[in-house]
């Protein structure tokens, strides 16, 4: 069975991107332990708000036309996910946070039980590694297993993308490994166990509301 990867790029430098040679390094990694592996530039795809209406949670639908559908199910059909963003105002770019908040009904049925992420961020000044552990924050709240991160922050140190791009790389071999079961997470596999009874109590307490969310975690045996 083919090993895939996802890498989920969102800087509006497009191939001038710190950032993209970050998740490219990730994905280079991976490519060696055996992955197979795909770009995909958020800054390419007309990705929508949010309007927090709840269909999502009551049908499995959203009423916005883009092309989130086709983002997220390349995402679904992945077993790794690499997210990179440079940090804005100590956060990631709206493009990114978009997708996120896209993402409720995903969280809610922790979809992403079953994958393994990193992420990647680079920074003018200072704060990469903060937001590099946001986005980690993103994977771990969607169900997926963290595998590590790496952040650099360049303006004062030009020097430090060169070294993080092999960082980058030695964390998309690792993530490859960690998909093929080579190294565990019992401490995250708990955190993961305990989400998942919390979100399945706030389903079952909305279950007229959240009819559709019910239906999957009946589906996948959850529901006590």
């Amino acid at each position: 069975m083919v090993m895939k990867i996802i890498g989920l790029i969102a800087s509006p430098k497009g191939k001038e991107s710190n950032t993209l040679r970050l998740v490219n390094g990730v994905l280079e990694g991976a490519q060696k332990e055996g992955a197979e592996t795909e770009l995909v530039d958020i800054y390419k795809m007309h990705i929508e708000y949010c309007t927090a209406c709840g269909t999502c949670y009551a049908k499995g639908e959203c009423t916005l036309i883009d092309d989130f559908p086709d983002l997220f199910e390349r995402m679904m059909n992945a077993d790794g996910i690499v997210l990179g963003a440079p940090n804005y105002i100590d956060s990631v770019p709206a493009a990114m946070k978009a997708v996120f908040d896209r993402m409720a009904d995903a969280i809610h049925c922790q979809m992403f039980f079953d994958k393994y992420g990193c992420s990647v961020c680079t920074a003018g000044g200072s704060n990469s590694t903060e937001v590099m552990d946001y986005m980690n924050r993103i994977l771990t709240t969607l169900g997926a297993t963290v595998v590590g991160g790496v952040g650099a922050s360049v303006g004062m140190d030009p020097s430090a993308l060169g070294k993080a791009e092999k960082q980058a790389e030695d964390l998309g071999k690792k993530l490859a490994k960690s998909i093929k079961g080579k190294i565990k997470y019992p401490e995250q596999d708990k955190i993961h166990q305990q989400r998942r009874e919390y979100f399945c109590q706030l389903v079952k307490f909305n279950k007229e509301r959240f009819a559709h969310e019910y239906d999957w975690y009946v589906q996948m045996g959850w529901m006590k």
